[in-house]
């Protein structure tokens, strides 16, 4: 696990059903680049997904260009502004109808990365194409444990009839690994912790985790000491750099334990997965978190998050909306319903804002996580009233290892496919395609006006 005397990147504190991978440290730099250049963090790429459209009236800002004024549903990534790039005039062809009639939630979520029109069926002979993460995972996911990593808010089917005769399949997921084949969001913060820290060994796990909870034993104590160990290896820089890590990790830890007991308590049919929170924000913050701990420990660079299926008929009574989210989208311009959907948008953005504040704030390398991420906000619906598929709404945040030259506002030309993105996401990620779905070519401005 050292090569001479640097750290290897890829070493892990290994103990009891656990396999801790660490974060990028000074003393593993040497073992990443030649001496003479300096250490160049990987580019990790995320989608985050948001369900049933957007008050887009209170969303795209009404300048272009780097002096753009951020609206109300986007006013909490103001301090983000300079690491955002406002992406208007995008357009998923596949969402429409196109002569299958109604279906458009499913249509929205299974063409939003892949570009494609879904096969309309409610069977097992589902098919659609690959989606951009996929395309990402199949070339560079090798680099890491995990090629890529499928997370969200809120539980759905795989199979049955969602939307107007399109399968379940379509409405629930956004990767999709081939044409035929899903992969499901994981929504238990749980299994995607004992996932991360895991041996690999699944068997293994379940008799350590049994044995964990039996002695009341955090994961970090099955390693403390290799971690000691290690200290003593570790100038005073990566000492901090591993205690701040190590201890925002048991944090986590902590956070879905209270939350597991909190579950236990309430009575059915309440009670969700354990350690899956009650509270939208305490979920969310705690996916958000561990999405940072998969990128900090390198453990994957590629994550797919929906923060909620398509169509979800989820009540935000965390800001006291107590209706069904979908059925206010379709408010018919009623001011009160339209009101309410503004205020889920937004705070759907808050949580968004907290993710990237907490990026912002990571060290990785000679930047932050978020200088070398390119992260996709967005959702597959523009205005949820009339089911659009043009114009959608679509944050791309972060610097991409210098690939991408963000705080402006770029508004493209009517229908320009959304595929274009990818083709150029994937360009900057060191993957070249000559087409992802509906591609006509790649998509300009995103690294300068020119």
């Amino acid at each position: 696990m050292i090569t001479g005397k640097h750290l290897d990147r890829r070493m892990f504190l290994r103990g009891l059903g656990a396999a801790v991978g660490l974060p990028l440290l000074d003393s593993m730099i040497p073992a990443l680049a030649a001496p003479a250049r300096a250490a160049k963090s990987p580019t990790r790429m995320a989608f985050v997904y948001v369900p049933n459209g957007i008050i887009m009236s209170e969303w795209i800002p009404g300048e272009e260009g780097s002096d753009f004024s951020m609206k109300s549903v986007m006013e909490p990534m103001e301090a983000h502004r300079a690491h955002s790039l406002v992406l208007t005039g995008l357009t998923q062809n596949g969402g429409r109808a196109l002569g299958d009639g109604p279906g458009d939630h499913a249509r929205a979520a299974s063409s939003f990365l892949t570009g494609m029109h879904p096969r309309k069926t409610a069977g097992a002979d589902i098919s659609i194409g690959v989606s951009v993460d996929q395309v990402a995972a199949q070339k560079i996911g090798a680099a890491t444990r995990f090629a890529s990593m499928e997370l969200g808010l809120e539980d759905g089917r795989l199979v049955g009839n969602c939307d107007s005769g399109y399968s379940c399949a379509y409405s629930n997921n956004l990767a999709w690994r081939t044409e035929n084949s899903p992969l499901p969001p994981e929504i238990n913060p749980r299994i995607v912790f004992e996932r991360l820290f895991g041996s690999g060994d699944d068997e293994e796990d379940a008799k350590s985790r049994a044995i964990r909870r039996e002695m009341r034993k955090s994961i970090l104590d099955s390693v403390v000491d290799q971690t000691q160990s290690l200290q003593t290896t570790l100038g005073a820089t990566d000492k901090r750099k591993l205690d701040e890590y190590l201890y925002s990790v048991r944090e986590i830890e902590k956070r879905i334990e209270a939350n597991e007991k909190d579950a236990r308590r309430m009575p059915p049919p309440f009670p969700k997965p354990g350690g899956a929170p009650l509270d939208y924000r305490e979920h969310s913050k705690l996916m958000f978190d561990l999405m940072t701990v998969a990128f900090r420990m390198d453990a994957t660079r590629i994550i797919t998050h929906m923060m909620g299926r398509e169509g979800s008929t989820r009540a935000y009574r965390e800001i006291g909306i107590s209706d069904a989210h979908h059925p206010l989208t379709h408010h018919r311009n009623n001011p009160e319903m339209v009101e309410k959907v503004r205020r889920i948008n937004r705070f759907h953005v808050e949580q968004f804002a907290v993710w990237i504040e907490q990026l912002k704030n990571t060290p990785d390398g000679d930047g932050s996580l978020l200088d070398s991420s390119m992260i996709l906000y967005g959702s597959g619906l523009a205005d949820g009233n009339r089911h659009t598929h043009n114009d959608l709404p679509l944050l791309l945040v972060g610097g991409g290892n210098g690939a991408l030259k963000p705080g402006r506002h770029v508004k493209y030309r009517a229908e320009t496919p959304m595929a274009n993105l990818f083709v150029a996401l994937l360009d900057r990620a060191g993957v070249t395609v000559d087409r992802i779905g509906d591609s006509d070519g790649t998509l300009e401005y995103l690294s300068d006006l020119g």
